[in-house]
């Protein structure tokens, strides 16, 4: 039993990386600064929380579990209000987004 899950916690923290790794490639090849937030934005909560969630079938104590959800929830939090802010920001200094 303890293969398993230490099995599939070692996938999810691999898919995690991969979403990681794909939002930090829209970053650098999306031509404008509403598509790489919007990319980084969903690969990086979902990679987070493949993450989490494998760092959670490890976890020793359910202090330890909540600890990890406490932080999954605070920089979803965060990320969603930075992204908002960068957005907005960008759009109150006429930053037209990309057009074909």
């Amino acid at each position: 039993m303890d293969s398993l899950i230490d099995g599939l916690s070692a996938a999810l923290l691999i898919a995690g990386g991969a979403f990681f790794f794909a939002g930090t490639l829209g970053l650098l090849r999306f031509p404008d600064v509403y598509t790489r937030l919007h990319a980084l934005t969903k690969a990086d909560n979902l990679g987070l929380g493949l993450v989490v969630i494998g760092l959670v079938l490890r976890a020793e104590s359910a202090a330890d579990v909540g600890k990890l959800i406490v932080i999954w929830l605070l920089v979803l939090t965060a990320s969603g209000a930075a992204s908002q802010l960068v957005a907005n920001w960008s759009l109150a200094r006429r930053i037209r987004p990309w057009t074909r």
